[in-house]
């Protein structure tokens, strides 16, 4: 798989980002990845709330995969 993307900030992000890094002494690698992973756990958060039912859909695993090996 390739790790190589290709996306464009705008200029007044690019400010931003690097305005942050100055304030808050971070990098911006860091500010970046911390960005990410927090808008990953909100649009899962997000598709959790729409069909909060269908939690199954989350997980590659059928029932009897999940619970092999669990003794209750």
């Amino acid at each position: 798989m390739k790790n190589d993307l290709n996306f464009k900030l705008s200029s007044e992000m690019m400010e931003n980002i690097q305005a942050y890094s100055e304030l808050l002494k971070k990098d911006t690698n860091s500010i970046l990845k911390e960005a990410l992973e927090q808008y990953f756990e909100n649009e899962l958060k997000k598709l959790h709330s729409k069909n909060p039912e269908d939690e199954n859909a989350m997980t590659n695993l059928d029932y009897d995969e999940f619970w092999e090996g669990v003794e209750l």
